[in-house]
């Protein structure tokens, strides 16, 4: 039972009161006291389910209060109402409206002035759900083990209205097409949730609760002429009918209205506590008949008196009712006798009109659709009638009274209400029919069951069956109990089921069963008590498992042994329909072998039957099963033979004693025509020949029964004569041993044995008459022209018998004219077996597949010769089976000729014969269509035979198809089942034109009868299918040639084929102009979908005719997932107008690589031009350039481009430059600064992804979160949301106001809740954690703004200040003013370098000075010659690229580095010792001596060979030490010319120093580090492209350039290296979202039952288990554990799991159930386990990275490297020669993997950069413009990659404050 109340804090269904006053015309209004029972003192909101009722007023403790009713059904939207391809939109909307509406539509706040007061403890009827659970397998633990405490109750009076209602109330009136409907309403189980569609209550069928009932109608529905006579006697009656209300419950009193005489109250009260879900009440003026007390039994045995039962019609069904409901009060004597008292004080059935079901259960009340009325002269009918109602009646015990526990337990349930059904039909209709309809379900279910069905049971499943699965479910549940019944029964302790079942119902009864709820464990333990048997074998093979296997039996005699050695193989269908698949298996579940008992009786020579048990334990096994017998079968020509013969004659002539003796006699002795010889010739009866006598004489036995006890649902296929299977037919009593041996004999052979066989049978009247009806279709099997139509002359022989004999004996059958006699339906056998010959003749065929003239001749005799003036019982459905066989044998049996050279309109041709006699069948029918319609037969039923008729025909071609004539009979006014059958005929013709699909949609939404409208529904998405079968639409397939070669692969291709074929289906159905393009279809699919009024079934069928015909509109993807923060909204620069941009501000003068140029708003386009700046004696050449069409990268040569150089700069004076508007972003609009906003940011986006800020990332909704007071109590409300908007808008002024809005926030939640609830809790531990990182902020950002106001060490004295500069007019713009590309000229640098001094008019210049240094932020830049236009190079567009769209990873890069400063710092402070900097300051000193040796070396090497030296400029971020001379870093003067892309890269860094990179270059065997040098060295090329650095031997010391990150302080000594953050741990931390995952999947298994919760000696029969296992653990104490938080890494929590599998082997001995249970877990964990462990980078890791790419893939330089290479649009073809394909790389290609988590560690990422970067210079070759972009690359994302490595090696990233700067520890080669 699933326990809402628990959940929603109180109990609902104490008690419920509804007074509704009912208006016929179609409405209802009145209100409903609900008694609530509370669960805690802290309960403020009451949510209750209420759809489609008005709700008027809401008082609590008669108090008026808040509410809120929202019907999300109601509501419904799309985006784009009027596109057709939003239904999966709209569908989907559906589905979350309806999982909405499960929480409750209705809110109810409770006052806060109302205290809840504790009563004391729980009473005794809600003690027994949660103090004494009830004893179970382990598993999921429904009740409570603490103590539940009783508050004082509430009561919640709801007034409400209910007008024309969709669903739930049915009203039905009179109608013009319906003028004489009698006016009634019921309640209509229209949709799952009907019940909360007429009152508000807890639509859950497992509340429960006591009910009161007041119904307020009018005395009379019929008016009267002067009714408005105020003089008129009101107590005159008004009618015959007076208005009757019949409820579930008692009738407690029915009086007059206080105010209004016209209207009468009746009160009704159900004090047994029932579900809402089990209440209903009609209204109407219906006709009362009780049915009678059975005189024979007064009282029961228990002394009680028998149930009241009542029976209601609507008037002018009296009589039929009587006929209908007469056998009730036997059902009701046999259950209460078998099974029990009956639960509830009385019962009623109503049978009503427009039902949508057969029949709906309630309490005490059955509702029956009024088509199961039928009159005394009625035969069919009644076997329906009486099942339908008898298993109304048996619901009362078991589904109403008791409910299935969980929703797997509706087979137990259900599956016990047809069974107990079944023993009433036993004793009603004969042991013989209830035998007949077992093994007929059993063939429905060995049809249905071969591996696409899931078991009757399953236990992980918590929703309920589907309605598909429900329909199989109900035929096998009650053939699985009839098996479990004959095996409990075999124990020889028990009577089966018999004694199983009562002491269920009285459990139920007496209380002992909780809330009356049944499971599966709890029966089959109760079973297992009064049987002794174990079941959970047979449970785990039939009710958990599914299948059904197959056996195959062949038997043989050894004469020797004196034995009989059978032979048997069993085979497992489902098993091998899912044997590749896993996944399906744990599913479905397929048993892929059945264990058990199976009885087999041998009926030996002398006629004995000998009973042997097979204990069936292999697949494959052969028996010997001893023989008793000693002499042979007894042979006819012997005396034995002869005495039967007399005693045969001598029981025909009255002899009683003879007739005794008959039990030992074939069924077919003493048959007169088989014992007169000329008998025998007329009937031409065949007899065994002698061969066959030979062989019956020498067999030992006469015949074997397989299963003879029925305790398998198995195919058996058993091998034996054909004589065998005759003698079992005719000597063995049992129906179903008749039926078998008819089944096995009309597959055989035919022979004229056969046939004479099968006649006896029919003519034998000891024969069940469903046996005669089977052999009487067998014999169509004989009546081939093999055998001269043998079989067809024993039809017609045999219905002779209804006809007027022949004048002439000798009269040949296949000419005579067959004219019946009066009907005379008397007896019952004779006139099912009449219907059978019928049907039976009309099957015969002739090898072209028509029918023989005569027998097409013989149905219309019938039909015109038809006679039931005499007769007392109705012939119509006589006459349908006339008719219904005409139409079969009229109809060719071979399909008609289809394919490429015939025409598709070809008709059969007809002879002269053939044309005649459809003629004549048609008069026929029409004669009889007009005799309906003016004598109609019951329901209709001949005219929907004759539309049947004419629809077959038509289909056939043989008559022309007219829709002019179906469509008047499917308008209203008709009866509904002829409407419905004009439908179906309709359906089978092309009803889709655009007219007809108007209509039929018209219908659908329109109709007032809700049958039709769904019947429509489902037959419109149906439909399609058949005529695309039947070939009237195209299906898609492209015709095959005629020719097929095999191939050997055909079978391999059959699911891919079936497949294909259906997506083939579809596609051409969407596409066809009359169907996918209708345009009616198109118009109002959606409108209809969306109506509220639409029924439930016809919705959902418009969407499967949606999801066929239309092709849905792919909906996008939710950008903000539940688990990942949002993101924050990213600051694009407006776009800049094309003539005159804009200028980005800029903080300093710097040149950045990559950067597009921006143009001056004062001059026109110009080209950029080339930068020279003096460094060290080498000349840097920054080209930026537009880049070549992609086909023309790999050949792209060098330009050279003039331009002017830099002279040396002028003093350094201040350059102001005016901010353009604009320049500030809105989040720092309302004056927060740059740290403040990236600190806020970053403070917002962690708390949003705390683990406990649930609660406080979006706004309170009172109704969602039931709060409705809490915008009374809070005035100030705050949440995370709110104050991530407020930032992004810019209305924090700086940090301290968005600090103060997160203090609101946790003072609200403070406020509002209680210190000890869940949400007091999550702030506490949110502000906790909020404490930590703002004092982490704050400490990093005061570090940064000291930074930033010190002197650099290098250059006392001067402050950095970001430098503004002054545009004049007469001045062009910088060389690079800004990163951003350009949108009228986007370009790229190209970047050249010059060996050797750079000279000035031939002299050297002098190497830069501190003065020098401190001026090149301040350098003018000459205004650039203006080139032609026609030297422009037109712009190429940038095409977008994969990584256009960045996330915020910049931003959490820059956290990351400042966090990982701030702890630097603390070390620093902690870790300074004076030694150790002495120590470091003579190894900085060694350093640089080393330093200025290679510098000099390199510079000797560079005059030699300037042409090969390749050097790279490094962008930013990187330092290196200055020489002692030099005092200003090489990497300032360059970052002097590189300008900051955006102002966050500014926080990257700890102050706002100029950077400037040298040359170095990188040793390809040392990838990651950079190699600082003065000047570069030549890099010789090897034969394959690649570079030998020949340095990297070199005696030299080289120095490590790692950038900032990776200083040491002069101050401080070096740090110990901090563990890395980055880097695999030996422990995996605690994922507890995935380990809940791992334990709910090892949950599901039915085999993980026993490890839910801890061991029960006592429970589980294991005294000793706590003295062998000193560790237990079960999954149940590690979900506690997760909770409590005691696990801390992966390793521990698998360990835990291991070590369940790990006890449970070593207390249970191998083989056993639990060792099993064991395997299967284990099966299930291993995989689970590997796949969860798999080693990828952390999501902090993941995030990083992935900025990291996004920074390089927006840099210019890469565009190279954006996408793969490819070879045919480049023109290198040559390309995956020298690159293989495994091994190229690209940006794209490194993304995607990264995306995909295909990256364990950062080490592998950067192993494909730098294979990206050796592959471009592999194949262009280094001296090539790509070879030099790929260098660049490499520097760029080093020089990004190192704050994590630096992180990751556990290096200082900071400089100490006030301490010089350290020059780098040198690394030798």
């Amino acid at each position: 039972m699933q326990k809402e109340h628990l959940r929603r804090g109180f109990a609902i269904y104490v008690h419920q009161k509804v007074v509704l006053e009912v208006d016929f015309s179609g409405a209802l209004w009145g209100y409903t006291e609900i008694t609530v029972l509370p669960q805690t003192k802290d309960l403020r909101t009451i949510h209750l389910h209420s759809r489609q009722c008005a709700i008027h007023s809401v008082t609590v403790a008669s108090q008026p209060v808040d509410f809120v009713h929202h019907d999300p059904v109601a509501n419904l939207s799309v985006s784009n109402p009027s596109d057709c391809h939003t239904h999966a939109e709209l569908k989907r909307k559906v589905y979350s409206a309806l999982a909405e509406g499960d929480e409750g539509e209705l809110s109810i706040s409770i006052p806060k002035e109302m205290i809840i007061r504790q009563a004391g403890n729980s009473a005794a009827g809600f003690a027994s759900e949660a103090a004494t659970p009830e004893p179970q397998t382990p598993g999921f633990m429904l009740q409570s083990a603490v103590p539940v405490f009783e508050f004082a109750p509430i009561q919640v009076v709801i007034t409400y209205s209910l007008r024309n209602p969709a669903d739930g109330v049915e009203f039905i009136v009179p109608s013009d097409a319906y003028p004489y409907r009698v006016p009634h309403a019921y309640t209509t189980p229209s949709s799952p949730d009907s019940a909360r569609c007429w009152v508000p209550c807890i639509d859950n069928i497992w509340e429960k609760a006591t009910w009161e009932f007041e119904f307020v109608v009018p005395r009379y529905l019929e008016q009267q002429d002067g009714s408005d006579d105020d003089d008129e006697d009101e107590d005159a009656p008004h009618g015959d009918y007076p208005t009757v209300v019949i409820c579930s419950g008692e009738l407690l009193e029915q009086i007059s209205h206080p105010h209004n005489s016209a209207k009468t109250i009746f009160l009704f009260a159900q004090a047994t506590p029932t579900s809402v879900q089990h209440i209903a009440w009609a209204a109407g003026p219906y006709h009362v008949h009780t049915v009678p007390a059975d005189l024979s039994s007064a009282e029961d045995t228990s002394g009680s008196t028998q149930p009241l039962m009542h029976a209601f019609c609507l008037p002018g069904h009296e009589s039929q009712l009587t006929a209908t409901i007469s056998f009730m009060r036997s059902a009701m004597s046999f259950y209460t006798s078998e099974f029990g008292s009956y639960p509830f004080g009385s019962h009623k059935v109503v049978f009503v009109d427009e039902l949508p079901t057969q029949r709906f259960d309630a309490a005490t009340l059955s509702l029956v659709s009024v088509d199961l009325l039928h009159g005394e002269d009625a035969i069919d009918q009644v076997y329906e009638a009486r099942l339908c109602l008898s298993h109304a009646l048996a619901c009362q015990w078991i589904g109403i009274n008791i409910q299935p526990k969980m929703w797997s337990d509706s087979w137990l349930v259900n599956g016990l209400g047809l069974y107990i059904t079944g023993l009433y039909l036993r004793k009603l209709l004969g042991n013989n029919e209830y035998r007949y309809r077992l093994k007929k379900d059993m063939e429905r279910v060995l049809h249905m069951d071969n591996g696409s069905m899931p078991p009757i049971c399953q236990p992980q499943i918590i929703d309920p069956p589907d309605p598909n699965t429900l329909a199989f479910i109900n035929i096998k549940a009650p053939l699985v109990l009839h098996i479990l019944d004959r095996r409990l029964g075999k124990s020889g302790t028990s009577l089966g089921l018999s004694r199983v079942l009562p002491k269920v119902f009285l459990s139920a009864i007496s209380g002992e069963m909780p809330n009356n709820a049944l499971s599966t464990h709890s029966f089959l333990r109760t079973c297992r008590k009064v049987s002794g048997i174990d079941p959970r074998s047979f449970a785990e093979q039939w009710i958990y498992g599914s299948g059904c296997p197959t056996f195959g039996f062949s038997a043989s005699f050894n004469r020797k042994k004196m034995a009989v050695e059978i032979q048997m193989k069993q085979e497992a269908p489902a098993y091998q329909y899912h044997e590749n698949s896993e996944s399906m298996k744990l599913l479905y579940k397929p048993v892929p072998f059945f264990e058990g008992q199976m009885t087999i009786r041998i009926h030996e020579a002398d006629g004995t039957p000998y009973e042997h048990v097979l204990d069936i334990r292999s697949p494959f096994k052969r028996y010997e099963v001893p023989f008793n017998t000693k002499y042979k079968r007894v042979r006819r020509n012997t005396k034995r033979y002869l005495a039967r013969q007399a005693a045969a004659q001598a029981a025909a002539e009255g002899d009683a004693e003879a007739a005794a003796a008959m039990d030992m006699i074939d069924m077919g002795f003493g048959l007169e025509i088989w014992e007169k010889e000329k008998e025998r010739e007329n009937w031409k009866v065949a007899d065994w020949t002698e061969e066959d006598e030979q062989n019956m004489s020498g067999q030992t036995y006469e015949w074997i029964r397989i299963d003879a006890d029925f305790e398998w649902i198995a195919n058996i296929s058993f091998d034996q004569k054909d004589y065998m299977w005759v003698s079992q037919l005719q000597r063995d009593r049992d129906v179903v041993a008749q039926y078998e041996a008819i089944t096995v004999l009309k597959k055989m052979s035919q022979t004229a044995v056969i046939s004479s066989t099968f006649t006896k049978t029919v003519l034998v009247t000891n024969y069940s008459f469903r046996i005669r009806c089977e052999a009487a279709q067998a014999l169509v099997t004989c009546a081939t022209h093999r055998l001269d139509w043998l079989g067809l002359f024993h039809l017609f022989k045999l219905f002779l018998r209804y006809c007027y004999e022949p004048d002439d004996p000798n009269q040949d059958l296949f000419t005579h004219t067959y004219v019946p006699r009066p009907n005379d339906f008397s007896e019952f056998a004779e006139y099912f077996v009449r219907k059978s010959l019928l049907q039976a003749i009309s099957r015969v065929r002739f090898d072209n597949g028509k029918t023989p003239p005569i027998v097409r001749q013989f149905l219309i005799d019938q039909l015109r010769y038809n006679d039931n003036t005499s007769n007392a019982y109705n012939d119509a459905l006589y006459i349908c089976n006339i008719i219904s066989a005409l139409a079969c044998s009229t109809v060719s049996k071979n399909p008609p000729e289809r394919g490429e050279f015939v025409t598709t309109d070809m008709r059969p041709i007809l002879d002269t014969t053939d044309a005649d006699l459809l003629k004549q069948a048609s008069i026929e029918i029409d004669r009889y269509r007009s005799m309906d319609r003016l004598i109609p037969s019951v329901h209709n039923v001949v005219s929907i035979a004759t539309l049947e008729f004419h629809t077959i025909l038509s289909l056939a071609n043989l008559t022309p198809h007219d829709a002019r004539i179906l469509i008047p009979l499917t308008r209203e006014g008709n009866y509904t089942q002829v409407r419905m059958a004009a439908f179906d005929c309709l359906f089978l013709t092309k009803w889709y034109t655009p007219s007809i699909m108007q209509y039929i949609l018209a219908v659908m939404a329109n109709d007032s009868s809700r049958m039709i409208r769904r019947h429509v529904a489902r037959n419109a998405c149906q439909s399609l299918a058949l005529l695309v079968t039947m070939g009237e639409l195209e299906s898609g397939k492209k015709s095959k040639s005629v020719l097929v070669e095999e191939d050997g692969v055909g079978q391999d291709t059959k699911k891919e084929a079936k497949k294909s074929e259906i997506e083939l289906m579809i596609k051409a159905l969407r596409k066809d102009p009359e169907v996918g393009k209708n345009e009616a279809i198109r118009q109002f699919l959606i409108p209809m979908a969306m109506s509220p009024d639409t029924d439930h079934e016809v919705r959902w069928c418009l969407f499967k005719l949606g999801d066929l015909l239309i092709k849905p509109a792919e909906e996008l993807p939710p950008k903000v997932t539940i688990h990942l923060p949002p993101t924050p909204v990213l600051e694009v620069p407006p776009p800049l107008p094309t003539p005159k941009p804009a200028i980005k501000p800029q903080r300093s003068l710097s040149i950045k690589a990559g950067g597009a140029i921006v143009k001056s708003p004062l001059t026109p386009v110009t080209i950029p031009p080339k930068i020279k700046l003096p460094l060290n004696g080498t000349r840097i050449d920054v080209t930026p350039r537009t880049p070549a069409t992609p086909s023309a990268l790999p050949f792209m040569e060098r330009r050279r481009e003039s331009g002017s150089s830099f002279t040396k700069p002028p003093l350094p004076r201040k350059v102001e430059l005016q901010r353009p508007p604009k320049a500030v972003p809105k989040s720092r609009s309302g004056g927060m600064d740059f740290y403040d906003e990236k600190a806020c940011k970053a403070a917002v986006k962690k708390l949003r992804n705390h683990k406990r800020s649930y609660f406080f990332r979006q706004p309170v909704d009172p109704v969602r979160d039931r709060a409705p007071n809490y915008f009374e109590v809070i005035k100030n409300p705050m949440d995370l949301s709110t104050m991530s908007a407020k930032l992004d808008q810019g209305m924090y002024k700086d940090r301290s106001a968005f600090e103060q809005d997160f203090r609101l926030l946790i003072s609200n939640a403070k406020q509002y809740n209680m210190p000890k609830s869940a949400a007091y809790g999550d702030a506490l531990e949110l502000e906790k954690a909020f404490e930590i990182e703002w004092a982490r902020i704050t400490k990093t950002i005061e570090a940064k703004i000291r930074e930033t106001n010190q002197p650099r060490p290098g250059t006392p004295g001067l402050k950095i200040t970001a430098v503004q500069r002054k545009v004049a007019p007469n001045t062009s713009a910088p060389a690079t003013p800004s990163p951003a590309p350009s949108a009228a000229t986007p370009s790229r640098p190209t970047i050249k370098l010059k060996m050797g001094g750079l000279k000035t008019n031939g002299t050297p210049l002098p190497t830069p000075s501190a003065e020098t240094a401190q001026t090149i932020s301040k350098v003018r830049v000459r205004k650039p010659k203006e080139p032609k236009l026609s030297e422009v190079p037109p712009p190429e567009p940038r095409r977008e690229s994969y990584f256009d769209h960045a996330d915020v990873d910049d931003e959490l890069l820059e956290e990351v580095i400042a966090i990982e400063r701030a702890k630097n710092e603390e070390r620093k402070l902690h870790r300074a010792s004076a030694e150790k900097d002495k120590e470091q300051r003579e190894k900085e000193k060694e350093l640089e001596r080393a330093r200025e040796k290679e510098k000099a070396r390199q510079r000797e090497q560079e005059k030699s060979k300037p042409e090969q030296t390749i050097p790279k400029l490094i962008i930013g971020k990187r330092k290196k030490s200055a020489p002692a001379d030099d005092p200003v870093e090489d990497d300032e003067i360059l970052a002097l010319a590189t300008p900051a892309k955006k102002e966050k890269s500014a926080a990257s860094s700890p102050a706002p120093a100029l950077p400037i990179a040298g040359p170095s270059s990188v040793n390809s065997s040392e990838r990651g580090s950079a190699k600082a040098s003065p000047a570069p060295t030549p890099v010789p090329q090897t034969k394959n492209g690649t570079f030998k650095d020949e340095r990297a031997s070199s005696s030299a010391p080289k120095v490590s350039i790692k950038g900032k990150e990776k200083e040491v302080a002069r101050a401080s000594p070096a740090p110990k290296p901090k563990k890395s953050a980055i880097s695999q741990a030996s422990s995996t931390p605690l994922n507890e979202k995935k380990c809940r995952e791992i334990l709910k999947v090892l949950t599901k298994p039915v085999e993980a039952a026993i490890f839910l919760r801890p061991v029960d000696t006592q429970l589980d029969g294991c005294p000793t288990y706590y003295d062998e296992i000193k560790n237990p653990m079960d999954f149940g104490t590690m979900s506690a554990k997760l909770s409590a938080g005691d696990y801390k890494t992966m390793e521990e929590f698998g360990v835990d799991v291991d070590l369940v599998i790990a006890n449970c082997r070593q207390f249970n001995p191998p083989g056993t159930y639990p060792d099993s249970c064991a395997k299967a877990v284990e099966a299930i964990w291993k995989p689970l386990w590997a796949k969860t462990m798999v080693k990828k980078l952390s999501y902090q890791e993941k995030r990083t990275l992935q900025g990291v790419i996004n920074k390089l893939a927006q840099d210019p330089i890469s565009f190279v490297f954006l996408e793969p290479v490819d070879p045919v649009l480049l023109g290198i073809p040559t390309y995956h020669d020298v690159i293989p394909k495994h091994k190229a790389r690209d940006l794209r290609t490194i993304r995607t993997k990264l995306d995909s988590d295909k990256y364990d560690s950062i080490e592998a990422l950067v192993v494909d950069l730098d294979l990206m970067v050796d592959n471009a210079i592999l194949f262009n070759g280094a001296d090539s413009e790509v070879g030099q972009l790929a260098m660049a690359v490499r520097d760029k994302y080093q020089d990004l990659l190192a704050p994590l490595k630096g992180s990751a090696t556990g290096k200082r990233k900071g400089s100490e404050k006030g301490t010089p700067q350290p020059s780098k520890k040198a690394r030798l080669g």
